[in-house]
C-alpha cells in the first residue's frame, strides 16, 4: 500500500509510506519453510528424549520432574530447533567503534551453534550497515571524544549514587537545560537507560482507573511500561487513526468496565519511527485526536530524535508541529548522540513530578559523567553552538542517504518498509532459512547486517534491517548496495512487483522518481 497524505491540511509535506503486501507464493512457502521446521524439531525432541541425541538446551533436574516446567514453552521450542540453526547471524562480537566501519572477531561452532569458538582472526574494516550510528558521533576521535576525555579526567567513570542522594552533578544539570532549549520545551529530565525511561516512568504517570491506548507495533520498553502501570491497555492498528479513534470514542462513551465511571486519564503512547517497520507516526492526526478527546499523548523519539527534521529536532520538527502539542515527550541518547541514557521533556510541572515519583529518578544511579558530556557536545553540535555547521551538514547529509539507499533497493527489486524519510531501512526476507544465508553471505562481502525474526517480528515477516548514517558516503553505500544486489540473486529476494525505474542522469541527493509494474 503506498500512501501520500496531505489529509485536509494536517500534512505540510507530502506523507509517503510504502508496506507491499506480500506475494501469495512466498507466503505460502513461508508458511511450509516453517512447517517442515516444526516437524522436524518435533523429531529431534523426541530423539533428545530417548537419548538417540545429546540434549544442549536447559532442561529441569531429575528431583525437579514434579514441578511446573520452566522450559516447555513455544517459544524455547524455536530457540531450541529453529533459531539455534541460525544463532551465528547474532551477538557477533565487533572490537573497534561502531562507526561507518567496525572490525568484527571471527568465530566459529563445531556443533552447529550451540557454542562458538573464537579463532583469535580480526575481520578488518567490515562496512556497518545495522548500528544506530545515524549522525555518526559514535567515533574515536574528535571534539566529542577529547572532551569526554578531558571530563573523564576530571570527574572519573561512574557517579555511585542517585540524583537525589550524592549523584546530582553540575554537568547533569547542564545536560537537562540544554535538551530542554533543543526540544523546545520548559524542562527535561535525563535518565541512565533508554528502555528504562520508558518502563519506569509510565507507571508513575499511569495507573489503576486509566486507560491506555498503545500502537500495536510499540517497542517492549513502552509495552513494560504500560504493563507495570496497573493501567487498562488497549491496542489501536499500527499508525491507523480509524482504529485509535475508534477506541477514543468507546473509552469516552462507556467509560470503565462495569462501573461505566470516566476513565482519570487517556494516554496514547506512539514512537516517532518505528525501529521494525521504518514508518514514521502520523503525528499531525494524533494531535488532532488527542486534542478532539482531550486525552494526554506520550511521544517515544528514540530513534526520530536528530535523525527527522531540518534541524535533526526529530518527527514534530519534521511535521512542523509545536513541542507544546506533546505532553510527554521522551527521547534516548544511545542513537544520534553515540553516547547513552534517555530523557523526558515537557512542562516543567510534569518534569518535577517525575523528579520525585519516578522510579528511574530515585532508585537508579545518575549518568556517568563523559556520557553526559558526549551527549553534550554532540547536541551542541546538532544546534550549531559550537560554531560550526558540522551538526547541519551531518543531518542534511543522513536525509541524502536515506532517500538515496531506499530508493537504490526499491530499483532493484526489493520489498522495502517504511517512510521514505526513515533511516530505518527493513529489507523483507520473509523464509526461514533466508535469514542466516542472508545475514551469512553480506558478512562474506565484509558488509555487516543486522537480519530480524521471530519473536521480533511476526513469525512471517522475517527482514533484513539497514540502519543509515551520515558517516556513510556515497562509496561505501554503493559498495553495500552492489553486494546487496548480487545476495539478492543469489537468494532469489526480489520479491517486489513495483519495481521503479532508474533515472541514470539523476543526482545523487535527488529523490523523484517514476513507478511501473511488471
Amino acid at each position: 500500500v503506498n500512501q501520500i497524505v496531505h489529509n485536509g491540511g494536517l500534512y505540510k509535506r507530502p506523507f509517503n509510506e510504502a508496506f507491499e503486501e506480500t506475494p501469495m507464493l512466498v507466503a505460502v512457502l513461508t508458511y511450509v519453510g516453517y512447517g517442515v521446521l516444526t516437524l522436524f524439531g518435533y523429531l529431534r525432541d523426541f530423539m533428545r528424549q530417548w537419548k538417540i541425541e545429546k540434549c544442549q538446551n536447559a532442561t529441569e533436574r531429575a528431583e525437579q520432574k514434579d514441578f511446573v516446567p520452566l522450559y516447555q514453552d513455544f517459544e524455547n521450542f524455536y530457540n531450541r530447533n529453529l533459531y539455534t540453526r541460525i544463532r551465528d547471524s547474532w551477538n557477533r562480537p565487533i572490537c573497534s567503534v561502531p562507526g561507518a566501519k567496525v572490525d568484527m572477531m571471527e568465530r566459529v561452532s563445531h556443533d552447529y551453534n550451540w557454542t562458538f569458538t573464537y579463532t583469535g582472526r580480526v575481520i578488518k574494516d567490515i562496512i556497518n550497515m545495522g548500528s544506530y550510528n545515524y549522525l555518526g558521533f559514535a567515533q574515536k576521535a574528535g571534539t566529542c571524544q577529547e572532551a569526554a576525555a578531558e571530563v573523564l579526567s576530571q570527574y572519573g567513570a561512574g557517579v555511585c549514587s542517585t540524583r537525589q542522594e550524592m549523584g546530582n552533578l553540575d554537568k547533569h544539570e547542564e545536560l537537562e537545560e540544554l535538551v530542554a532549549r533543543f526540544l523546545g520545551v520548559e524542562s527535561a529530565m535525563a535518565y541512565g537507560m533508554g528502555f528504562a525511561t520508558n518502563s519506569m516512568n509510565i507507571p508513575a504517570l499511569v495507573g489503576k482507573g486509566c486507560l491506555i491506548l498503545s500502537d500495536e507495533l510499540n517497542h517492549a520498553s513502552l509495552v513494560l511500561g504500560a504493563r507495570l502501570s496497573g493501567a487498562t491497555i488497549r491496542i489501536f492498528k499500527h499508525n491507523n487513526m480509524q482504529s485509535l479513534e475508534k477506541l477514543l470514542k468507546d473509552a469516552i462513551v462507556h467509560g470503565q468496565p462495569r462501573t461505566r465511571r470516566p476513565w482519570k486519564k487517556i494516554l496514547i503512547l506512539v514512537e516517532g519511527i518505528y525501529s521494525m517497520e521504518g514508518s514514521i507516526v502520523r503525528l499531525p492526526e494524533v494531535i488532532a485526536l488527542k486534542k478532539k478527546y482531550k486525552s494526554y499523548l506520550y511521544l517515544d523519539e528514540a530513534h526520530s530524535i536528530g535523525a527527522l527534521g531540518p534541524s535533526g529536532r526529530g518527527v514534530v520538527e519534521y511535521f512542523g508541529l509545536s513541542p507544546e502539542d506533546v505532553d510527554v515527550m521522551m527521547g534516548t541518547f544511545t542513537k544520534s548522540f553515540g553516547a547513552a541514557g534517555g530523557y523526558i521533556g515537557g512542562k516543567k510541572e510534569l518534569i518535577d513530578y517525575l523528579r520525585t515519583y519516578s522510579h528511574s529518578a530515585v532508585y537508579a544511579t545518575s549518568l556517568s559523567p563523559p556520557v553526559v558530556e558526549q551527549v553534550i557536545t554532540s547536541m551542541k553540535c546538532i544546534m550549531g553552538e559550537d560554531g560550526t555547521t558540522v551538526g547541519k551538514a551531518r543531518v542534511q547529509q543522513l536525509a541524502e542517504n536515506t532517500r538515496y539507499f531506499r530508493r537504490r533497493l526499491k530499483e532493484m527489486g526489493f520489498i522495502i518498509y517504511g517512510n521514505e524519510d526513515s533511516p530505518v531501512v527493513p529489507l523483507m526476507l520473509y523464509m526461514p532459512a533466508k535469514i542466516g544465508a542472508f545475514g551469512r553471505e553480506m558478512l562474506k562481502r565484509n558488509i555487516g547486517v543486522v537480519v530480524v525474526g521471530f519473536p521480533a517480528t511476526p513469525i512471517i515477516e522475517s527482514r533484513a534491517r539497514f540502519c543509515l548514517s551520515a558517516a556513510h558516503t556515497k562509496e561505501m553505500l554503493d559498495t553495500a548496495l552492489k553486494e546487496i544486489d548480487e545476495v539478492g540473486d543469489l537468494l532469489q529476494l526480489k520479491y517486489s512487483r513495483h519495481r521503479l525505474v532508474p533515472l541514470l542522469d539523476r543526482p545523487f541527493d535527488e529523490t523523484t522518481y517514476e513507478e511501473t509494474e511488471d
